[in-house]
């Protein structure tokens, strides 16, 4: 059959390790066969980071606001060891935190449901979408060591240079040590915010907003006084749908998380929702089954698998080991750019493509078919499942196409 086309391209975004493995493969036996593939490339992997000065994540996010639709692999984000074993020339900071600082924005992220599959945490009978602030706070942070003797100082100047306030950080006269300083804007927080309240009417499910402003009074109290004028725009909708805002305190919203039956959209701050997020896939069944997208406030959009690089798998299949690793996130990462960019472009037989494929990998799933990290998870009368290697599983969902 004629494949799909397509009149637009997609900003592509390779990656790093197993799961850039798994994306040449996912493009060659899910996609490729059937759509006409139009992308502008650009790669991710660490050592073409390293090689541009990390000038290609920079290119990549700039690609995005002018497309307009982005897909990503997942990338590593370097430590002291991966500087070593990678023999990069400095620590590059997270490609995720640089595109969102250029795209800004929220990331929402949603599990993948599939009969059969149990959560860990019994109560949730509906999905739990995290809202996760996509800029500043630690991601942008700059931060150095202290020697013993110093003082650190947060100076704040106006515009001519002059200087507004000092206000002592730490002195370090007992022992050296480190020293870390963070920012956020109040625009973007607003549109945060926006992001939020619009998701949760659009879904009609209560939204909760969780930071910790009994400690951090100002930083976090600003995203707590923000959200409050934000939600009056929002209130009359809210009460009309009968669903509710709450703000309160991140150790507390964990507690009411675990309580509910889920159906319901969780806002946190940038670092909050990258641990929460891995809590929220991993409690539902897997790292492995959860959606991410970045949505700009011009309507720009990311979409990426919200787990990381699969490190012990890839290496693995360095020394030509079999590997059982579950695509379906990266997959749902191409379904969602390739629906949206046929949702831009009026181009119903993408967007139509995009859903079956969805589909056929959930039911791939929910017939016996899996990788490894799901078979302990799966339970349905009368399927035993089948645990498949990583390409099996992508040969399997192809069949059901």
């Amino acid at each position: 059959m004629p494949k799909i086309q397509m009149t637009t391209p997609l900003v592509e975004m390779d990656g790093d390790e197993m799961t850039r493995v798994l994306w040449a493969r996912i493009k060659e036996i899910l996609i490729l066969p059937f759509v006409d593939l139009k992308t502008e490339y650009y790669d991710l992997g660490l050592k073409n980071r390293d090689a541009t000065e990390d000038q290609v994540t920079v290119e990549s996010a700039l690609a995005t606001k002018k497309y307009g639709v982005a897909v990503k692999c997942a990338t590593i984000t370097p430590n002291v060891q991966r500087m070593s074993e990678y023999q990069l020339h400095q620590m590059w900071k997270s490609p995720n935190g640089t595109i969102r600082r250029i795209l800004d924005g929220t990331v929402f992220r949603a599990p993948i449901l599939c009969k059969g599959i149990r959560s860990y945490v019994p109560g949730w009978k509906k999905p739990i979408v995290l809202a996760r602030h996509a800029y500043g706070d630690v991601y942008s942070a700059v931060d150095g060591v202290v020697q013993a003797g110093q003082k650190a100082y947060l100076l704040v100047e106006d515009g001519n240079g002059n200087p507004v306030s000092r206000t002592l950080v730490h002195d370090f006269s007992a022992g050296a040590g480190v020293v870390q300083g963070m920012h956020n804007c109040d625009d973007s927080i607003r549109s945060f915010a926006h992001s939020c309240f619009r998701y949760a009417l659009d879904e009609g499910i209560p939204m909760v907003f969780a930071s910790k402003d009994t400690i951090s009074k100002v930083y976090d109290g600003r995203f707590k006084q923000i959200f409050a004028e934000v939600f009056e725009e929002y209130r009359a909708k809210f009460e009309e749908k009968k669903i509710d805002y709450l703000y309160t305190l991140i150790d507390d919203a964990v507690a009411r998380v675990v309580r509910s039956e889920g159906g319901l959209l969780w806002a946190c701050k940038n670092y909050d929702g990258d641990v929460m997020s891995d809590m929220v896939a991993t409690a539902y069944g897997s790292l492995g089954m959860m959606s991410s997208v970045l949505v700009s406030p011009d309507g720009k959009y990311e979409y990426e698998a919200a787990h990381g690089t699969v490190t012990r798998h890839y290496y693995k299949h360095l020394k030509g080991e079999e590997t059982s690793t579950n695509s379906i996130a990266t997959i749902f990462a191409w379904t969602g750019a390739l629906k949206k960019r046929g949702e831009l472009d009026g181009n119903g037989e993408l967007v139509s493509f995009a859903k079956r494929l969805e589909r056929a990998a959930v039911q791939t799933v929910e017939e016996g078919d899996m990788t490894g990290d799901l078979v302990p998870l799966f339970h349905s009368e009368g399927i035993t499942p089948r645990k498949l290697n990583s390409e099996a599983f992508l040969r399997a969902i192809a069949k059901r196409m």
